[in-house]
């Protein structure tokens, strides 16, 4: 599943690809071993005869017929030996009475996308009424499929009095089997509101969900702009590349946050709209967060430089001392990954230093970005490269 949603994602900008990849796919897997046996069977036909055929193999003598046949229509091409479709040319189709149809429609289109086991307890009232069969809840949903799905959504209108046409975008959900392999195969993110003297104030967080290395900042912002300058620090403290990216729906982890992904040819993970436990790893971190640290400095978020210095006090104290639950509240983040072996340790980080020392990185960048770039009033970073 990984692989092939990375391997779409690297060559979608390529015109013609996703066509030439299925014809790779149906072309490699044309020739099926059935047909291959079934040119045997003609091979040995043809050369023994018919009678010792059907007594070596146990197939009758109209089936050895239709394989020939098979094979004369298709040009000699040992695809035309595969199996064919086995479903009949007239289905059957569902007639169930008008009434029942239109009563279905009715209180699909009056309660706006009522579901089938919703419909049902309706529906067998008004079949009652009519001496009528009424169809069960699965019944109803194919009913429902077969209409067109019924689906209605809201229209907005324009001050002009135009209808402004919804535009809704398939977006790539993490698959539920999905679990983190290595450090940074899978990074979440996530954005904290809160209200201080009539002001909002965001924390942006962020967590690898294999070794569970947390960080976070807080912000004036909850533009795209600001999470991807975000997503670009965490790029320069966590020393392991990036495979997944999972965050919610949010308008912070769109347009400029969204590019910047696809720039890198990262994959970027979805969660199903109000379903928080698919992110259950960041969101526990984000009560951890709230409860130690911004419950007891809320006061300072109106002076965010202040404030983002404390938090990356804390931080640092979360990641190199705090015992975390996953490894038995025995090892802190950077504990555990000291204890990873060779071959999952970078060779090299961003600025040169070998693996032994990549985890020292992360205290010192932590550090230099205290005391250096904490000097914004947006969010707390001020540099040529990650501008707030």
């Amino acid at each position: 599943m990984e692989f092939f949603n990375h391997f779409h994602c690297k060559y979608s900008g390529i015109k013609g690809f996703v066509s030439l990849y299925n014809y790779a796919l149906k072309l490699k897997h044309m020739i099926t071993e059935t047909s291959l046996k079934r040119m045997r069977i003609l091979a040995f036909w043809e050369k023994h005869g018919l009678l010792a055929t059907i007594e070596a193999f146990g197939i009758c003598r109209r089936t050895l017929f239709n394989w020939k046949q098979q094979l004369e229509e298709g040009n000699g091409k040992l695809e035309s030996l595969n199996n064919q479709s086995r479903a009949p040319n007239h289905k059957r189709v569902r007639l169930w009475p008008e009434a029942v149809v239109s009563e279905i429609k009715r209180l699909r289109f009056t309660y706006p996308n009522l579901g089938k086991d919703k419909i049902y307890p309706l529906l067998l009232e008004f079949c009652l009424e009519k001496n009528l069969i009424c169809p069960s809840p699965k019944t109803i949903g194919r009913l429902i499929k077969d209409l067109g799905g019924l689906r209605i959504f809201p229209q907005k209108i324009t001050h002009f009095g135009k209808i402004k046409p919804l535009s809704r975008r398939k977006r790539l959900i993490k698959p539920k089997d999905f679990k983190a392999k290595y450090p940074g195969h899978l990074v979440a993110l996530d954005t904290i509101q809160r209200f201080v003297f009539g002001t909002r104030k965001y924390i942006i967080t962020f967590e690898d969900i294999y070794t569970r290395f947390s960080f976070a900042i807080a912000t004036n912002s909850h533009a795209s702009r600001a999470a991807k300058d975000f997503f670009q620090l965490c790029q320069m403290v966590f020393p392991f590349p990036f495979t997944f990216v999972l965050t919610d729906n949010g308008s912070e982890f769109a347009k400029h946050f969204s590019t910047e992904l696809k720039r890198q040819h990262l994959i970027h993970y979805h969660t199903y709209p109000k379903t928080p436990k698919q992110n259950a790893h960041l969101e526990r971190f984000n009560k951890t967060i709230q409860k130690d640290f911004v419950d007891f400095w809320q006061s300072e978020l109106i002076d965010l430089p202040k404030f983002n210095q404390r938090l990356i006090d804390w931080l640092l104290w979360y990641n190199t001392k705090r015992v975390h639950y996953a490894f038995q509240n025995k090892l802190s983040p950077i504990q555990f990954i000291l204890t990873l072996p060779i071959n999952l340790m970078p060779k090299k980080c961003n600025l040169g230093w070998p693996h032994t020392c990549a985890c020292l990185r992360m205290f010192f960048i932590l550090k230099y970005l205290c005391h250096k770039f904490l000097n914004s009033n947006c969010c707390g970073l001020k540099c040529k490269n990650l501008k707030p």
